[in-house]
């Protein structure tokens, strides 16, 4: 988790499977246990002020880079609904007092509770003062109970958080770690930090980086890592299964080096989607579905074109590995593109 800044989360299932995808021999009970119980990561709005799985040490400095920025970048929508910066202290100040006391609580909860105090946490407004004070490093989610999320103090999550004396260089040494070859611009849309802040931050990198030529353009990566241009192919394809949402899709300004032009439709249909994906060598091949039966769990595949026979293996490894990793068994099947 430190390795990649963080997973993003705002589709549960798709988080843990994040996980699996980057791992070996974990399961999604080693995931919830984690988060729930041994708490060496926390769900917390972050990066592009979305739902991320961030690691309890490194959370703090994350936020006290990023939360300024995303909330800047709220504030009409918070004035919209009534929590205008005269009022947003004071509804942040009960919100953490009352999970002081009463903590963790469920939304709706919460939201009964700041409106008896006469705060504006009608329609959307408790789901972004929630945000708001998430951002501010106050608040984080909660275990689920009853099957609904709850929200619960960062305090109580990420006690011991590390801080770091350069924000920006951290947040960009990381990146090019996770992801180089990038430049600045994916920084930027990767991060949801302006594009002068992240060109600053490569410019301070430039002792650390290597610069490469990456499909006609230019691009960075770890000067430590230079022995990644003379890694060999490896003769039998990489096959993965990644879930939807995943940070592979979410990392670079543009798509297009891993998704086809004449597919990204299919990858990414509109209105923040972005559906579970094949890839095979990098390369987005397909799209899958997963679905719960009496028997365990349906894997299909829809490959964008025919695959070639050589990827079968990988791909049957891989839906007996989501399988084992939700506590299922998981049958494979094809669906024409």
């Amino acid at each position: 988790m430190t390795d990649i800044c963080g997973l993003q989360a705002q589709d549960s299932v798709a988080e843990v499977l994040s996980v699996r995808v980057r791992t070996a021999g974990l399961t999604s009970r080693d995931v919830d246990e984690a988060r729930t119980h041994d708490r060496s990561v926390v769900r917390t709005w972050a990066m592009r002020g979305t739902l991320h799985l961030v690691s309890s040490d490194e959370v703090r400095w994350m936020l006290s880079l990023l939360g300024p920025v995303m909330i800047g970048k709220s504030r009409r929508r918070l004035e919209e609904l009534g929590l205008t910066e005269d009022v947003r202290p004071r509804a942040v100040a009960a919100l953490r007092d009352m999970l002081e006391s009463r903590g963790p609580l469920t939304r709706s909860e919460i939201a009964d509770r700041l409106a008896r105090k006469g705060l504006p946490v009608e329609g959307q407004g408790a789901y972004h003062l929630i945000r708001l004070a998430a951002l501010e490093g106050i608040v984080c989610l909660g275990p689920e109970r009853d099957g609904e999320g709850t929200y619960d103090l960062l305090d109580r999550w990420a006690p011991n958080a590390r801080n770091v004396d350069d924000l920006l260089g951290e947040l960009a040494r990381r990146y090019v770690h996770a992801y180089g070859p990038a430049g600045p611009d994916d920084l930027a849309a990767w991060s949801g930090l302006t594009l002068r802040d992240s060109r600053a931050a490569f410019r301070g990198l430039a002792g650390e980086l290597m610069e490469v030529s990456f499909d006609g353009s230019r691009a960075w990566i770890p000067a430590s890592r230079s022995d990644w241009l003379d890694t060999p192919i490896p003769h039998s394809p990489t096959v993965r299964l990644l879930p939807a949402f995943d940070t592979y899709l979410l990392g670079y300004r543009e798509r297009d080096l891993g998704v086809p032009p004449e597919y990204a439709r299919r990858v990414h249909p509109g209105g923040g989607i972005i559906r579970p994906t094949l890839m095979v060598d990098g390369k987005i091949a397909g799209v899958w579905t997963r679905k719960r039966t009496s028997r365990g769990i349906a894997i299909t595949v829809t490959p964008f074109e025919d695959l070639p026979p050589e990827v079968t293996p990988g791909l049957e490894e891989e839906a007996a590995d989501i399988g084992r990793f939700l506590g299922a068994e998981a049958t494979l099947s094809f669906t024409p593109g």
